[in-house]
């Protein structure tokens, strides 16, 4: 081999070694580095908020530090009642999923993100899809759990969550919806934002479905009684 080839040859190993130190920072010190920022920090906007503006949907948001307990209680009894106690999976619901699924392979499998993984993904993936998508989200997840006290996870996750047509966060949800903060919720207007989340773009929290209100009842009923019993111990 000439000197011309040998050059060549070290060439493209200098581009993979340059390709693969730059997947290494983006997959271990970026996202490490952007979670202990925000632990402390408002979160500016997320991939999702983009992409809303992108297709002409618009992004309302707005950060807020005082979120009201009963939309703390009324989500994660709507989203992930184990929340407070799991490590960021949430296993037995996972089997849970996948029994029914078997019972009723024709129907779509039953969501089992916790909390912890929807805000994983929203902070950084988006709507991104497939395999490689949930295998960075468990990554991710697990690096989330580490980095971030319980109360601040869900602190983040209730400021970016989508709430339907470019509405993004409790904040901007509460003046939409009810025309108020989202420190100042009721009980009611709590467990009617966290009744549509599973399908914002469809379900209305301010004029509520019959199958909506019946939801958001069953979740103010379980949200007294989680406060009650202190089920929700991460909960202020």
């Amino acid at each position: 081999m000439g000197s011309r080839g040998i050059r060549a040859r070290w060439s493209r190993w200098g581009w993979v070694k340059r390709g693969l130190a730059l997947a290494f920072f983006f997959l271990v010190p970026a996202p490490i580095l952007t979670l202990l920022f925000f632990r402390f920090v408002p979160i500016p906007g997320t991939p999702q908020m983009l992409v809303s503006l992108l297709v002409g949907k618009g992004a309302h948001y707005e950060w807020s530090g005082e979120i009201s307990p009963r939309l703390e209680r009324a989500v994660i009894g709507a989203e992930d009642q184990n929340f407070c106690s799991h490590d960021g999976f949430d296993f037995a619901a996972i089997q849970k999923a996948i029994d029914e699924h078997k019972r009723n392979p024709n129907k779509p499998m039953r969501g089992a993100s916790t909390i912890s993984q929807q805000t994983a993904r929203t902070l950084f993936l988006g709507y991104a899809g497939g395999w490689m998508r949930k295998g960075m989200e468990t990554y991710l997840t697990v690096l989330l759990e580490a980095l971030w006290p319980k109360k601040r996870i869900l602190t983040a996750y209730l400021n970016t969550v989508d709430w339907g047509d470019g509405i993004f966060g409790a904040q901007a949800a509460a003046q939409a919806y009810f025309g108020t903060d989202a420190a100042t919720l009721s009980s009611d207007e709590a467990a009617r934002l966290a009744a549509i989340l599973p399908n914002p773009h469809k379900w209305k929290a301010a004029h509520p479905g019959h199958y909506v209100a019946r939801r958001a009842a069953s979740l103010q009923g379980r949200s007294a009684a989680g406060a009650r019993d202190k089920l929700n111990f991460c909960v202020r």
